[in-house]
């Protein structure tokens, strides 16, 4: 499961720093057998300005359901006011079921890329009602524009049913310059014609626990 949550620090009247640092402290605390938590600055300034990237793996559901009092209590407590959340399941891809890209972002990772770009994403009732053949084609193209830039990784979240969203995508990348280009390619891509809603987007910067110390002042 990955949940990525925006947050509204500046407001905060208490020294803004140790409130994250508290909240950072709560989250690593959960006990999974995999996790990752990790920081990110919004960039530029918008309705929200921290982004906590949570992500943990679990071979029984039923931990969802054990685990999500402590992680709403985390949540509700930490003083910061929650704007938005997105989230959802990772699972092998119908279109690239063959192989695993080696652009697919790893949370679990010891190394972060500079900047995240996060997005829910919806697509049109007519995309469904495609043949698997006629969709296949057009991702088939969406992939080959995505390879040109194989410095950009990629996550997709899978949310049908359990959020407003089917999808949340998620992209890793030390050059935003760059993935502008990328978007811009893939929007010519047949495909795009079948996006009902991909926003809002948020970008993110990369930070450690300590940068917030300069950071929030």
């Amino acid at each position: 499961m990955r949940i990525f949550s925006f947050y509204y620090i500046s407001k905060l009247k208490e020294p803004k720093f140790s409130v994250l640092e508290n909240f950072y402290i709560k989250l690593n605390s959960l006990e999974f057998s995999k996790k990752s938590v990790w920081l990110y600055q919004i960039f530029p300034l918008r309705t929200s300005d921290i982004l906590v990237w949570l992500s943990f793996d679990f071979e029984d559901e039923d931990v969802l359901y054990s685990f999500s009092g402590r992680i709403a209590n985390i949540f509700y407590s930490s003083g910061v006011e929650l704007i938005d959340v997105l989230w959802g399941f990772t699972k092998p891809s119908i279109y690239t079921k063959d192989h695993k890209s080696t652009q697919e972002i790893d949370p679990f990772s010891d190394k972060r890329l500079k900047y995240l770009v996060v997005y829910p994403f919806v697509k049109t009732a007519e995309w469904y009602l495609l043949k698997q053949d006629t969709r296949q084609g057009m991702m088939n193209e969406h992939i080959r524009i995505g390879k040109k830039y194989p410095s950009i990784l990629q996550l997709l979240l899978y949310s049908f049913g359990l959020s407003d969203q089917e999808f949340v995508v998620a992209y890793e990348m030390d050059s935003i310059v760059e993935f502008e280009r990328l978007v811009y390619d893939l929007r010519s891509s047949e495909a795009r014609k079948y996006t009902l809603r991909d926003n809002p987007i948020y970008t993110g910067i990369y930070r450690r626990l300590e940068d917030f110390r300069n950071i929030l002042l």
